[in-house]
Order: C-alpha cells, then sequence, then structure tokens
C-alpha cells in the first residue's frame, strides 16, 4: 500500500472516531421517578398552564402519616424537582386576591386542617423551599383539604368545576386533597370588543352579531338588544342555531308568536342542511310545543 493511500486511511479513520466521540459521551436518558407534567386550561379568555413533577407514592404517605412525603407544617415545593409554576396570560382573581399576569411558583404548607398556598415569584427555588423571600409573594391563601375517594398513588394536579369564568386547581396525593379558585375576568373583554365591533362599527358582521346577542342572552343583559341584534344576524345569514337561539330569545321574553315562527325557520334549515340535523328539529319541534302551551 503506497505512503499516501496509508496517509489518507488513518485520516479518515481519525475523523470517523471524532464524529463518533460525542455519541459515545452522551448520558444515558432513563425515565425520571417523578416524571414532568403540563397541565393548561382556558378560563374565559384567559389561558393558565401549571409545570410541574409527579411523585409517586411507592408504599410510602402522603401527608400526615409515619415518615411522610410532605410533612404537615412544613413548606412544599408542591411536587417534585424543579419548582412547580403556574403561569396567567391575563390578570385573574384567586380566592378574592388579585394576580396580575404573569408566572409563579407554587409554595404550600399542608395541615390537618388547612393548607396555606403561596404564590411566589422566584421560580429557581427547586428543593429550597425555605430559600424564597417572602416579600415576592403575590397571593397567600387558606384552604381547606378533602378527602379524596380513591387512593392518588402519582401527585396530580387538575382543574375542575369549569365555567365560562372560573375553575378550580385540584392538588391531590394518596387520600388528600386540596384546591383553590381561580377567576377570570370576561364580561370587561368581551363587553371591549362589542363596543368596538358592533356599537361602534356601522357594518358589524352577522357572525359578531350573533355573538353578541347570545353573549347578552347567556349573562341576563339587556333581552330586548339581544333579540335585535339576533333578529339582524338572521336577517342577512341565517344558521339554523341562531335561528334556535333567537327562538328561546322569545320565549324567555314570552313572544311567543315570534319564538314559533323563529323555531320553525330554525327547523325548516335543520332539515335542508347537509346532513340534516335531527337534534336541531326536535330541540325546535320541543320549543314549538313549549310556546304554544304557554300562549294559550
Amino acid at each position: 500500500m503506497s505512503k499516501h493511500l496509508l496517509n489518507l486511511t488513518a485520516t479518515l479513520a481519525t475523523a470517523v472516531t471524532l464524529l463518533a466521540a460525542p455519541a459515545a459521551q452522551a448520558q444515558i436518558r432513563t425515565p425520571a421517578a417523578s416524571p414532568q407534567s403540563t397541565v393548561t386550561q382556558r378560563i374565559g379568555l384567559t389561558d393558565v398552564t401549571i409545570v410541574y413533577s409527579r411523585p409517586s407514592l411507592k408504599g410510602r404517605a402522603a401527608f400526615g402519616e409515619k415518615t411522610p412525603l410532605a410533612p404537615l407544617g412544613q413548606r412544599w415545593r408542591t411536587g417534585a424537582n424543579a419548582t412547580t409554576s403556574i403561569k396567567f396570560s391575563d390578570d385573574v382573581t384567586i380566592d378574592g386576591k388579585k394576580v396580575p399576569a404573569g408566572e409563579y411558583g407554587i409554595y404550600t404548607i399542608p395541615r390537618a386542617n388547612e393548607w396555606t398556598v403561596v404564590l411566589n415569584k422566584s421560580l429557581k427555588q427547586g428543593a429550597d423551599v425555605e430559600g424564597f423571600k417572602e416579600d415576592q409573594d403575590v397571593a397567600r391563601l387558606t384552604v381547606k383539604p378533602y378527602k379524596v375517594a380513591g387512593k392518588v398513588e402519582s401527585f396530580t394536579i387538575n382543574f375542575t368545576d369549569l365555567t365560562p369564568g372560573t375553575a378550580n386547581v385540584a392538588m391531590e396525593w394518596g387520600n388528600t386533597g386540596a384546591k383553590f379558585k381561580i377567576t377570570a375576568d370576561v364580561d370587561s373583554k368581551v363587553m371591549a370588543q362589542i363596543d368596538e365591533k358592533i356599537t361602534k362599527n356601522a357594518n358589524p358582521s352577522a357572525g359578531d352579531l350573533a355573538a353578541a346577542a347570545v353573549y347578552y342572552a347567556d349573562n341576563n343583559k339587556d333581552p330586548k338588544q339581544a333579540v335585535a341584534w339576533m333578529e339582524k344576524a338572521n336577517a342577512t345569514d341565517a344558521k339554523y342555531w341562531n335561528l334556535h337561539s333567537e327562538a328561546k330569545m322569545r320565549l324567555k321574553m314570552k313572544d311567543y308568536a315570534g319564538a314559533i315562527k323563529a323555531a320553525e325557520a330554525s327547523k325548516k334549515a335543520a332539515l335542508a342542511a347537509t346532513p340534516a340535523n335531527g337534534e336541531y328539529v326536535k330541540m325546535n319541534e320541543e320549543l314549538i310545543a313549549q310556546a304554544k302551551k304557554a300562549g294559550k
């Protein structure tokens, strides 16, 4: 073999070794004992995201028994590994306390009859739960613990009891749970949109008119205005679901003839849809019967 060929072979071997070195040095990945979880919920028009790690009991006690994982009366990171965080896209109210939009650490102090829940600006404490400064607290809540129906093996945080503008954050582990309530500012945001897109707009779209009408009807605002907006929407772009909404609004206002007329139009449109919507046909028939009975 020529000297030139030997040098080329040695150069290629060195290159292959260098390329393979990073792969050989990469750390072996194994499953985490307390895997990370992310839960996100839209509350009203506000997005709320919680990132936390989920320790498991593995035969141990969660709270208040022998060798508990989260001893009663001591500050807990509310999970494992890194700081548990909660992020709000808008300002919210938590159990009556105003909390600005932003991301915060969740720390808890479990006790037998009450929990203290703390939202703090620090997101880097990890296991050093005593190291954060209390002057960085944005909210401090007292909540009552409850007994869960079944034993929760892995620590779990979930959103429960949803309404159009509220939700509870439930923290459960073992046989114990605790929760706090988040309230989002919905009405001012929706009313600002209605003002911009309808009140100050000479030519509002049928979709915006219908959405505003339904919001007014669902939130017990001016019923006459709700009907007027929905009637205008249906005059330009009649959808069977919007016609049914108009029928419900008129029925509530005791305009039985108007309710029957709108429901009949909705039924006809639902039958003509591809495919036909039998559910709306049934709902309209029930509303017509109810309006006829009430109008006698």
